[in-house]
This record gives C-alpha cells, sequence and structure tokens, in this order.
C-alpha cells in the first residue's frame, strides 16, 4: 500500500536529528528521501555508536526509510548534481544558518530559481531572524534557555534531561509544516518556506511557566521531580525501585486520600484545591513515600490502578524494551544494519493512520549506498557516474 507522500521527492541536507528526523517521518507517509551525505560520512552517524563500524543509535533512528547519496556540495560538479536534483524534488530539508544556504545555493530564491513550486523546510536552533540567528546549538541549549532546565533539579543544581525532547518536538513541527505546505501547494500550486527552530520548540514546551511569570511574576524555583503545582505528584522509592505518581484534580485527591487513609487531609485548608496542593506539596509527597515504602512496585501500581491514580514505572532503558505492554502495541520496529549484533528496535511513526499508514520499510542507509541509482535516476549515464567518482564529487 502507497504511503499518503506517495510520489513526493524529499532531499535531505539535515544533520543530527531535528533535520533528518523531520525527513524520516515524510518517508514513513511514503515519500522518496534522498538523504545528501558528505563524502565518508557526516558526523552526525557516529552518535552513540552502536554498529561495529561506529554508527550511531540516534541515526539509525532518524534515518529509516531513506537513500544516500555522497556528495561534494561545495564543488562546482556536486552543485551541478545539485540541481538536477532540485528540479526533481518537492521537498528540501535543511539545518544550516541562512548565510550558509545562500553560499550553497540552498536558499529559497536559488532553489525557485530551479524548481518554481519547492518547499524549503528549514531547522534551525534560534530561527532565520535576530541576534542569535547564525549561531549554531543543540537539543540542551534549547531547554536551557526556554527555563526549562532552571525549573528542572533543584535550586543550586538545574537538570537537563538526557534524552531530546526539543529535537524531536521541532522535528515534528517541520514534518507537520511540511506536509501542510504540500496540502495548500495543491490549491495554489506555489511553494514556500517552512520554518521551525529549536528554541520556538523549547518556549513552546514551556509555555506554562512562561505565561505563568509574565502574569504573576511568581518566581517559581526548581522542586526536583515534586510537582509546583498538584500533589502528591512525584517520583517515589518502593522496595525494588521507583514509580511515578501524578494527583492532579479534585476527584483524583479525594481517590488518593481514601487510598492512604488519610480522610482528614480533605477539610485541610492547605490542600483545598491543586495549587495549594503544590505549594505544600512536601507534604503530601512524604505521606505518599511512607505508603510506597511498604510495598514492591508491582504492589503498589497494582493498588493505584485499581484506585484510578494515574501512575507507572519508573523504567531503566532496558526495562523499557522489555515492557510487555511496549513489547506489543507495535511502537518498536526490530530494524536491522550491518554490523549490529542483532536487529535492534526502531521507534515507529509517533502517529497512526488507520487506512493509510506510516511504515518503516528499510533500515537508515549506508554511506553513499544508493549513490548510483539516485545519479541514474537524474540522468546521470554510467560513464559520467564513474567520472565523478574518480573527481571525488561522489
Amino acid at each position: 500500500m502507497s504511503g499518503v507522500l506517495h510520489g513526493v521527492r524529499v532531499l535531505d541536507f539535515g544533520r543530527y536529528v531535528a533535520g533528518p528526523f523531520c525527513a524520516a517521518l515524510l518517508a514513513d507517509m511514503g515519500a522518496d528521501v534522498i538523504r545528501i551525505d558528505r563524502i565518508g560520512g557526516g558526523e552526525d552517524r557516529f552518535v552513540m555508536p552502536v554498529a561495529a563500524d561506529g554508527q550511531g543509535a540516534l541515526f539509525l533512528q532518524s534515518n529509516r526509510n531513506k537513500r544516500s547519496l555522497t556528495l561534494d556540495i561545495d564543488h562546482p560538479e556536486g552543485q551541478v548534481v545539485v540541481q538536477r536534483l532540485v528540479r526533481s524534488a518537492d521537498v528540501v530539508v535543511v539545518n544550516m544558518p541562512v548565510q550558509t544556504l545562500r553560499k550553497l545555493s540552498l536558499d529559497y530564491e536559488s532553489l525557485t530559481a530551479i524548481r518554481p513550486d519547492i518547499i524549503l523546510t528549514t531547522v534551525s536552533a534560534f530561527g532565520n531572524r535576530g541576534p542569535l540567528s547564525q549561531r549554531p546549538a543543540f537539543d540542551a541549549i534549547g531547554q536551557a534557555m526556554s527555563g526549562a532546565v532552571y525549573l528542572s533539579g533543584m535550586p543550586r543544581q538545574p537538570a537537563r534531561s538526557m534524552v531530546q525532547p526539543v529535537d524531536f518536538a521541532t522535528a515534528m513541527c517541520a514534518a507537520f509544516g511540511t506536509m501542510a505546505a504540500l496540502y495548500e501547494r495543491r490549491i495554489s500550486g506555489k511553494g514556500q518556506v517552512v520554518e521551525a527552530s529549536l528554541l520556538h520548540t523549547a518556549l513552546t514546551q514551556a509555555s506554562g511557566p512562561l505565561i505563568e511569570e509574565a502574569a504573576t511574576g511568581i518566581g517559581r524555583q526548581a522542586s526536583g521531580n515534586r510537582s509546583p503545582i498538584s500533589g502528591p505528584s512525584d517520583i517515589f522509592s518502593v522496595k525494588d525501585g521507583w514509580i511515578i505518581v501524578s494527583v492532579v484534580g479534585q476527584p483524583i485527591f479525594e481517590r488518593w486520600v481514601k487510598l492512604v487513609g488519610r480522610p482528614e487531609m480533605l477539610t485541610d485548608a492547605r490542600f483545598r484545591h491543586d495549587l495549594a496542593r503544590g505549594e505544600n506539596g512536601e507534604e503530601l509527597s512524604a505521606v505518599m513515600s511512607g505508603w510506597c515504602q511498604a510495598r514492591t512496585r508491582s504492589e503498589a501500581l497494582l493498588e493505584l490502578e485499581r484506585a484510578r491514580i494515574p501512575a507507572g514505572p519508573v523504567y531503566s532503558p532496558r526495562e523499557t524494551l522489555g515492557d510487555e505492554h511496549i513489547q506489543s502495541s507495535g511502537f518498536l520496529t526490530a530494524t536491522d544494519y550491518p554490523g549490529l549484533p542483532r536487529p535492534t528496535p526502531v521507534v515507529a511513526t509517533p502517529v497512526s493512520l488507520s487506512r493509510t499508514p506510516a511504515t518503516i520499510r528499510s533500515r537508515a542507509p549506508m554511506t553513499g549506498e544508493h549513490s548510483d541509482a539516485i545519479l541514474g535516476e537524474i540522468g546521470y549515464d554510467p560513464v559520467a557516474i564513474a567520472r565523478l567518482k574518480e573527481s571525488n564529487v561522489v
């Protein structure tokens, strides 16, 4: 079954996570995505290495369903190849500063001179306007500048997330924008520029505390794992690990009070609503902590489930992979790659369509794995391809 983007060609000049994963989502939906690799492979291939040749975990996740063409885009003949590719493409995905795009003729004006209806999807660190627009950054900088890191951890020790929430969310926003631009092009016949940035995404994720601060000037401080706006909402130790519990709203609080046998808390003014419970959450967490210490993780979670109180286990990555629900959910797709000791899971597209589902059809490509086939599609014969190779253009 063809995906919803069957017949759409995407050129992926992205690196690391946000740009490449945006293109991967489009590939999941059926687009033909060509990753433009550096000669020898880009440095983003080797982050968190897992394969014998150093290919990294994030690369395998962010580059499934793609084909790879190695190309020196600085070389004059490489520029000619890019121009031929653009004539055949619908979307170009980049995450380079505007000045670099102009230097490489990948800016919107240059692309539309080749194909007027092209869609240019740009993923940047700080957006394409303002004093920081040319500065590079990674996920953690977006987290930090949004206020999220300041509010995590403890007052004297802020804490970042050790995964990449900003990168992946930015990729999803960029893919959403690209799909919208493709849909609009069917009506107008025109392309446009789609912009997404790590900082904009991070500000969106931190919008609640930002709005609260602007409206009230509260000067909120970090409170570890304990929520400052409801309670008990915290991470608790049990006999054999940790669980997380989220009590939000009066009905759940009433069920929690009954569960822990503390009915007097219902009439205590300190716990009269969510915000008050967040402000006085240390006492609530202490009560919940005492309740948890007498139980194993499975015992505590079973009782919380019966009481209809949101809770879950705090897993290690190994425990996550072994979870029965996750294994049976279809969220993970076992994928092989040359040099891996065994097939490893790639997380499937985080949205499902009932009739035209996104699919993972192929593993991430090896460097230049499809160069000959792609060049042939845009008019190069075997002799011309051999000449490009001899010149180290591809």
